[in-house]
């Protein structure tokens, strides 16, 4: 039997796992919460397993249950499985364009030809909104959240610029944040209410520093991947808002999620 192989990405809250079987590539993901459910299911699915390693928990896991096996910098591997999709998913860019990694927290590379390098990182991200989500909210995990989120008004919440010039004409769109959460308890406002504003700084934080990146290096597009924009309408809708806003071009990649475990699994 020929032996499978796999790129397994195993990250600060999620394992992310590709493999080949038939010439075909197959995704799968696990809380980081449920590693020995997620080895379990690699070993009866896909058994004779050839694979490579990334992520924070890689030499965890290395040791534990793939000896024989690799492990690749995480950034590399990103970066490789973001320009392998790029390619599958015939979005190519010519020119060259950072990659954005949103994923527990966020990271930025610029691809210039060949050459990529990580220039950026913020300690912004899905854990943030997850993490903070549950301070502000009742909700039970990330798909709640996400929910709840996507069905709030972050106007209850944010100061706006119309609210600052009411009847004046305001000088830039007036449904633009000019304080995250600064109304506090003067209005009523719910928990979806909360985290759609919660939701829109994160993404407003991440676009401004994505356009700062994108000045210096002098690249008008931005590659988005990671987790945190998956089954996340609310921010993927804001990210794609300000970016072009801001004169970015956004490619949301469809499965950006396992550019890590992808480019992992290229290096098998």
């Amino acid at each position: 039997m020929k032996q499978s192989t796999a790129g397994i990405d195993a990250g600060g809250s999620l394992i992310k796992i590709v493999y080949q079987e038939n010439e075909r590539m197959h995704f799968k993901k696990f809380s980081i919460n449920q590693l020995d459910s997620a080895i379990s299911w690699i070993n009866i699915s896909a058994p004779s397993l050839k694979v490579s390693l990334t992520g924070g928990k890689a030499s965890v896991i290395q040791k534990k249950h793939f000896q024989g096996s690799i492990v690749i910098p995480e950034f590399q591997a990103t970066c490789e499985g973001a320009r392998f999709l790029l390619a599958r998913e015939n979005k190519s860019i010519e020119e060259n364009y950072l990659i954005v990694n949103i994923g527990t927290g966020t990271s930025w590379h610029i691809v210039n030809g060949e050459k990529v390098e990580r220039i950026l990182g913020s300690g912004i991200g899905g854990g943030t909104f997850t993490g903070l989500g549950s301070f502000l909210t009742q909700a039970q995990g990330y798909q709640q959240l996400t929910i709840l989120a996507n069905e709030g008004n972050k106007g209850n919440v944010d100061l706006l610029v119309k609210d600052i010039y009411e009847s004046s004409e305001s000088p830039i769109n007036g449904d633009l944040t000019a304080a995250n959460f600064a109304k506090g308890k003067k209005l009523n406002h719910t928990e979806a209410d909360r985290l759609a504003s919660l939701s829109n700084m994160i993404a407003e934080t991440i676009v401004l520093l994505t356009s700062q990146a994108a000045a210096i290096h002098q690249v008008k597009s931005a590659v988005i991947v990671g987790s945190a924009v998956v089954g996340n309408p609310s921010l993927r809708i804001s990210l794609d808002f300000y970016m072009k806003m801001v004169g970015l071009t956004p490619v949301f990649l469809e499965k950006g999620e396992y550019s890590g475990a992808i480019g992992a699994y290229l290096t098998v």
